[in-house]
């Protein structure tokens, strides 16, 4: 361990992104990629903004992101902010709305860079067990000291809560924030944008890397009231004016535009969902109700681990958790990689 590291540095356990190994082709089922490129719209935008003007910083405000978010949404510029991922925007929502002496609340289950994040800004946590069926216990969420964070539908289980459910987490809380990350929640769970007119604490954490296919984009953003907005350009300001290049400016604003692009392959990701969910009942698999673009299951066996690893010896990548250990992430590839993916899941079964 270096000497020259900080205390708070040398005892940070940092997030551990899915494997991306080089040593030969695999089918990428492991960090819930989409298996479709982006909008032609978005990648002629971006062409397009490539161009002399690089030589001039980009718009630190955002604005047209920012209008062309809100006109989608249907909430004003000023409940959106944008961020570089949804992963710096959780970020700066750790700094600029939880107190250090104040425990924040999350699934014991859950994204892991909560934790990590938790302890990077120095706060307090507490995390809430799942019930069996790795459902979030709403209830145990209520009267948070510091605040929430849940991730909707939950990852990696893939499970979701209904608005309802959300709303009773945000009404319960009235004096701290509640965050609710949505990276998931266009493969069919219900946005909870809907109640942010109704509720000035909640914050709508969403990204374009999943349903958009444009996770190399690096392009997120958020949907709360003016205050929690303020609150996150103070803390981006602070830290960084241009969180936003031109070419990923423009390639975001084409993206959200086409919208009926969009929708096409979310359906896509579905369909191929509900099928695999099918196939894997066919072969004895445990399997939570996916509301997202990966599958959370348990083989006959519950050996994931075991499974995992014949998976990827056979160049297919999947997303094990030590912490997990009879449950296996998929993600929802194309419906070739997924019959790929069954062959080889059929042949050790």
């Amino acid at each position: 361990m270096s000497k020259y590291l900080n205390k708070r540095t040398s005892a940070l356990t940092p997030y551990v992104p899915g494997e991306q190994p080089k040593d030969k082709k695999y089918i990428k089922l492991n960090t819930n990629e989409s298996p479709y490129p982006p909008s032609i719209k978005a990648l002629e935008a971006m062409r397009s903004a490539a161009n002399d003007d690089l030589r001039l910083y980009p718009d630190p405000d955002c604005e047209e992101l920012k209008q062309t978010i809100a006109t989608s949404y249907d909430v004003g510029p000023q409940n959106v902010f944008v961020g570089n991922g949804s992963d710096e925007i959780l970020a700066f929502a750790f700094q600029a709305f939880f107190e250090p002496g104040c425990k924040i609340r999350f699934p014991k289950i859950t994204y892991s860079f909560y934790p990590v994040y938790a302890e990077l800004y120095g706060i307090a946590f507490e995390t809430i067990p799942l019930d069996e069926e790795f459902n979030i216990p709403v209830g145990k969420f209520f009267s948070s000291e510091g605040g929430v964070v849940i991730p909707n539908p939950n990852a990696p289980t893939s499970v979701a809560l209904s608005i309802n459910e959300i709303e009773k987490i945000v009404s319960e809380n009235s004096e701290v924030v509640v965050i609710i990350d949505e990276a998931y929640v266009d493969f069919g769970a219900e946005s909870a944008v809907s109640l942010i007119s109704k509720y000035q604490n909640l914050l709508v954490v969403q990204t374009l890397s999943k349903s958009r296919s444009l996770a190399g984009l690096r392009v997120g953003f958020a949907i709360g009231s003016s205050e929690l907005i303020e609150g996150l350009e103070k803390i981006k300001n602070s830290f960084n004016s241009y969180t936003l290049d031109r070419i990923a400016l423009a390639g975001a604003v084409a993206s959200i535009k086409d919208f009926e692009y969009n929708m096409t392959v979310q359906k896509k990701i579905i369909d191929t969902r509900e099928w695999v969910v099918c196939e894997l009942d066919k072969l004895g698999f445990k399997q939570t109700v996916s509301k997202a673009n990966f599958l959370f299951v348990s083989p006959p066996d519950g050996d994931a681990k075991k499974l995992f690893e014949r998976l990827r010896k056979e160049g297919v990548l999947t997303r094990y958790f030590a912490n997990i250990p009879n449950w296996l992430r998929i993600t929802v590839g194309t419906d070739a990689q997924m019959k790929e993916m069954l062959r080889v899941i059929e042949r050790s079964c």
